[in-house]
C-alpha cells in the first residue's frame, strides 16, 4: 500500500518534512538526489526547492514536469522523527 502524505514543508539545506496518512513523520534530504542530472536545478535556480507540491493522489511531490520525487521514497528513506515543528 502507498503512503499518501498528509503535509509537506520545504526546509532549508534542501530537506523536505512530510507527514503520513498513517502517522509516520520524516525529514528526507533531497541533497542525496541532486547527484541525478534532472534535479541540479533544484540547487541552481533560487527559489525553486521551495516550491515544491503535492500532486492530487498524495502520493508524488514536484518541483516541474521533470522534477518529481514518488511518496514512497519519501517514506521508506526519511529518516523518521517523532515530531516536526514545521507540521504539528
Amino acid at each position: 500500500m502507498i503512503q499518501r502524505i498528509l503535509r509537506l514543508v520545504p526546509l532549508p539545506d534542501f530537506q523536505l518534512a512530510a507527514a503520513f496518512d498513517d502517522g509516520r513523520k520524516v525529514l528526507y534530504d533531497v541533497k542525496e538526489d541532486m547527484q541525478l542530472p534532472e534535479y541540479h536545478l533544484l540547487a541552481e535556480v533560487p527559489g525553486l526547492f521551495q516550491q515544491v507540491q503535492l500532486d492530487e493522489s498524495r502520493t508524488c511531490v514536484f518541483w516541474s514536469d521533470e522534477i518529481d520525487l514518488p511518496s514512497h521514497a519519501i517514506y521508506e528513506y526519511g529518516r523518521p522523527v517523532e515530531k516536526l515543528p514545521e507540521l504539528d
